[in-house]
């Protein structure tokens, strides 16, 4: 959209400040096309074809397109193409559209959109005079305005549709809104009110906010990904759906999960918004009320399965790092059992992925382990692990823990199994119901006589540590809690099933079930519980504090695979940041307002591990990891516009 007359508009492209020569060749070869119409057209043609000869020509001998300076990074990190540090700098959009918009424009632009902080020399350069209230308001005041609104509204809901119409109007506030009051917000963008968002996100879907791929769509997925207009991808959360939370196949409807964990990877992580792009994949769904909904967004039909779902995968797989290249991060989330596992092994070796479910959840719960055996003692080996649930979390849990004691002790992990039990449907998992379990189950059938009830198996295993992971709320009955404390002076419980819901008991049934000696976490938040004059805070195992930090460490060494070693080193890392204060309160998490430090610690740990197995590529490796990781972190104040 041409808003300057063409003489302006001329002069204008030949002093443009902070683009290269071969950006303003470009620019030129746009505005002569956009003068056509006004000139001879014959010789504009001709200009515009020479023009476009000659910057192909350039382009074709090595120059590139967004040949930006080579300084031009955050403390040297991650590049910054899309301005968002730099929004001073006229900006390349595609390599022959250069157009310069209206403050109407702008201000429905979300990543550059401030409203009323604009201030009088911005209104008159950028044409918004008359578009704003006179009024100037800073980022602060703005911030205090919208959590005023926010806490007006009653319905959890309501308040996450609050917030991603804000991420719509001025991403920049709604990070600084996340960022600054995340233990309150934290709920509301993610668990438990996700849950609900995916339920109804038929009704409340208003623009898109990621890449939907269908089976429509194969055989064309490499142009899809094209249709997003961020180039410079580095992280991707993908969903099917088909296990979204604890709540099951929501279809298309899971897309609120991707949308969620990129919003986490930003404000606890710091990783740049414009790099992150949310997919859901949708091959249908098999949920008849969906189904049956007039108001669902997805495919209607039932899921695909075998050879046709594993083919759109793998286009999907291989077309993703042929646009985004080798170091794109694709973090699998919320995909069944089934199909989880076979994702995460089939693409390992190959590309650089993550599955949240098994691996972020498994190094969050081994993490607070760690954290616990400063209140209940010994060390991992020395405590016996029970598990309600054997899908996804419940095995990538045990075998972190398994790989964790074989680290510790030099135990083979085909020994440290054997301390860990798992309690699946149809009861205890042991060695006579082998040949009917399916793969992932085979390595934790241990020798011991059939047990059906869970309460059965607390009786016979008395276990040190119980661990839920079913979906199923209110498994862990009082019988179970109460047998649980009867043999353990402190019983550590973690009820990580989501949304709470699901918790397989709450923190009130622990504290007063145990008589106040439990060490409880869970995977939604509960509020305090008072028991016998006393305040008790529970934790909460929340894969948000390890999956951010676990993404950029990643992206700022260049690590091209996931290695279970990185997992461990993200673990020790958040660990050590329980501070004896927190232990007095009864927790083995640290608080969440601290989590981007939190973040920085971990990025640092576990670059600095995939530097020691040779797996990062961001060469020199910088000397003080933390530091780095803390300049590469994005920041929402707003910028200063020329």
């Amino acid at each position: 959209m041409i808003t300057l007359n063409q003489t302006t508009f001329l002069s204008n492209s030949s002093t443009l400040s902070g683009v290269s020569s071969l950006q303003r060749k470009v620019c030129s070869v746009s505005i002569v096309a956009t003068l056509s119409s006004s000139n001879n057209k014959n010789r504009a043609d001709n200009k515009v074809r020479v023009l476009m000869e000659n910057t192909m020509k350039e382009i074709k001998e090595g120059v590139s397109a967004l040949d930006f300076d080579s300084n031009t990074t955050v403390a040297g990190g991650v590049r910054d193409f899309y301005g968002e540090d730099r929004a001073t700098e006229d900006q390349l959009v595609t390599p022959w559209t250069f157009s310069v918009a209206s403050g109407y424009t702008l201000l429905r632009d979300p990543h550059h959109n401030k409203g009323l902080a604009f201030n009088q020399n911005e209104r008159d350069a950028h044409y918004l005079r008359g578009l704003l209230p006179p009024t100037v308001a800073t980022q602060a005041l703005q911030e205090k305005k919208m959590m005023h609104n926010l806490r007006q509204y009653q319905v959890p809901l309501q308040k996450y549709m609050a917030m991603m119409d804000l991420q719509e109007r001025n991403e920049r506030l709604f990070y600084k809104l996340l960022i600054d009051h995340v233990e309150e917000l934290l709920p509301v963008v993610y668990t438990p009110t996700v849950g609900e968002a995916c339920q109804k996100y038929g009704s409340i879907f208003m623009r898109p906010q990621g890449l939907y791929i269908s089976l429509k769509e194969k055989g064309k997925i490499l142009e899809v990904l094209k249709n997003w207009p961020e180039k410079n991808i580095q992280v991707i959360v993908v969903t099917d759906g088909e296990r979204i939370l604890g709540l099951g196949d929501l279809g298309c409807q899971g897309m609120g999960i991707p949308v969620g964990k990129l919003s986490l990877y930003t404000a606890l992580g710091g990783v740049r918004p414009s790099s992150c792009l949310p997919i859901t994949i949708d091959v249908g769904t098999n949920n008849e009320k969906l189904l049956n909904d007039e108001f669902y967004i997805g495919l209607r039909q039932k899921r695909a399965t075998g050879k046709e779902y594993a083919e759109l995968l793998h286009e999907f797989m291989c077309a993703v790092k042929q646009n985004y290249g080798e170091k794109i991060l694709v973090q699998f989330e919320d995909f069944a059992n089934h199909n989880a596992f076979d994702l995460l092994a089939r693409y390992s070796t190959s590309h650089l992925v993550f599955n949240d479910d098994i691996q972020g959840t498994a190094s969050v719960v081994l993490s607070g382990l760690v954290a616990s055996l400063k209140l209940v003692g010994g060390t991992l080996a020395d405590h016996t692990f029970l598990f309600l649930g054997a899908g996804e979390a419940g095995t990538g849990i045990a075998e972190l823990i398994a790989l964790e004691i074989s680290k510790q002790t030099k135990v083979p992990a085909e020994e440290t199994r054997k301390g860990i039990w798992l309690v699946d449907s149809k009861g205890l998992i042991v060695q006579s119901r082998v040949e009917s379990l399916q793969h992932f189950k085979k390595p934790w059938a241990h020798e011991h006589e059939p047990v059906t009830t869970l309460l059965d198996a607390v009786k016979a295993i008395k276990p040190t540590v119980l661990i839920g992971t079913s979906g199923v709320g209110k498994t862990f009955t009082k019988d179970v809690v109460e047998t649980m404390a009867s043999f353990n002076e402190k019983p550590v419980i973690l009820a990580l099933s989501n949304p709470t819901s699901q918790a397989e008991c709450t923190a009130e049934e622990a504290y007063t079930w145990t008589k106040g000696r439990a060490i409880y976490a869970s995977g939604s938040p509960f509020d305090p519980v008072e028991y016998d004059g006393n305040i008790f805070v529970p934790g909460q195992a929340n894969n948000a504090y390890i999956f951010p930090g676990f993404g950029l460490g990643l992206i700022m060494s260049g690590t091209i695979r996931v290695h279970d070693d990185l997992l461990l080193a993200a673990s020790e890392a958040l660990a050590g940041q329980v501070t004896q204060e927190n232990y007095d309160k009864g927790l083995i998490y640290p608080p969440f307002k601290n989590i981007r430090k939190i973040s920085a610690k971990i990025a640092a740990n576990v670059a600095a591990k995939a530097y020691d197995l040779g797996l990062a590529t961001r060469l020199p490796r910088p000397e003080n990891l933390e530091s780095f990781a803390e300049s590469c972190m994005y920041s929402p104040d707003y910028r200063m516009y020329r």
